[in-house]
C-alpha cells in the first residue's frame, strides 16, 4: 500500500502573509529507494507519483481523498509557533 504524507502549509519565508498557510498538502512516497543518475548525480527514482504535491482546504479531506484512493496516510502535526518579543531598541544595543 503507498504511503502518503499529510500536513500543514507553513508560511513562506519571504513574506509575511499567512494566505495559503491554512492549506493541508498531500505528498506520496514511494516506498523503493532514490538511486543516483549516471549522468548529473542527482538523487532520482523511476516513480513519477512522487512529484505529486496536492493541497486541501481541510486536514478531513485530504483523508477522505487517501481513504478513497487507498493510501496509507501519516498526518504529520505543524510545528509549535514561537514568538520572538523584541522592542525596536533593542537593535541598537
Amino acid at each position: 500500500m503507498p504511503h502518503a504524507r499529510i500536513y500543514q502549509q507553513g508560511k513562506p519565508a519571504t513574506q509575511s502573509g499567512r494566505a495559503r498557510a491554512s492549506q493541508f498538502v498531500l505528498e506520496v512516497e514511494s516506498d523503493r529507494p532514490k538511486r543516483p543518475d549516471p549522468l548529473m548525480g542527482w538523487a532520482g527514482g523511476a516513480e513519477t507519483v512522487e512529484q505529486i504535491r496536492l493541497t486541501f482546504p481541510s486536514l478531513e479531506a485530504a483523508l477522505a481523498y487517501a481513504r478513497a484512493h487507498g493510501l496509507e496516510a501519516e498526518v504529520v502535526p505543524p510545528a509549535p509557533k514561537r514568538l520572538i518579543l523584541r522592542s525596536y531598541a533593542d537593535n541598537f544595543r
